[in-house]
């Protein structure tokens, strides 16, 4: 159905709006999913905090153009839907997942804070460690040199209870 040139606007609008406060965007060939598969994708996207788009590729090029993010023309051609998220890892990762399971699509390209990246730099990014994974490992580096220190400490407190023990067993053998 042909949409007037107001919704075209402001479909180019939001899309925009997306490039700019996402802090990622992965763009995929969606061809050959069924609408199941749709569906699982999308609930997937949503329950970490993302969002699939599909629109014609001319409209995400003008909005790509408006952002700022010239780079993105090349891979805006045959079937494209652009996966937007807050976190910069959760779009890669589930597409990847996603296209693991089914072998029904292919990324194109990649937005990172604003940055255009290849798919090579998409699947690197997918292959990250989650945030609490990483946030697990830098508060495990904190805590370290504390347990470390707090180790010491009992070493010598042990260390004088063994030598008063002796002194008291020694007392003791005397009288």
């Amino acid at each position: 159905m042909p949409r007037s040139k107001a919704e075209k606007e402001s479909i180019v609008q939001e899309m925009k709006g997306k490039f700019v406060s996402s802090q990622a965007a992965v763009l995929a060939d969606y061809r050959g999913l069924n609408v199941a598969e749709a569906t699982k994708l999308r609930r997937r996207l949503r329950e970490a905090g993302c969002e699939i788009k599909v629109a014609k590729n001319t409209l995400f090029s003008l909005a790509a153009e408006q952002a700022g993010l010239d780079g993105l023309k090349p891979f805006l051609e045959g079937q494209t839907a652009i996966a937007f998220g807050t976190d910069p890892v959760a779009p890669a990762r589930i597409l990847s997942e996603f296209i693991r399971e089914t072998k029904k699509m292919e990324i194109k390209a990649g937005v990172l804070e604003g940055q255009v990246i290849d798919v090579r730099g998409v699947k690197e990014l997918a292959d990250l460690p989650s945030r609490e994974v990483l946030l697990t490992k830098v508060l495990g580096g904190m805590q370290a040199p504390l347990y470390g220190f707090a180790s010491v400490l009992q070493g010598t407190l042990r260390n004088f209870v063994y030598a008063l023990e002796e002194v008291r067993k020694l007392r003791a053998g005397e009288a």
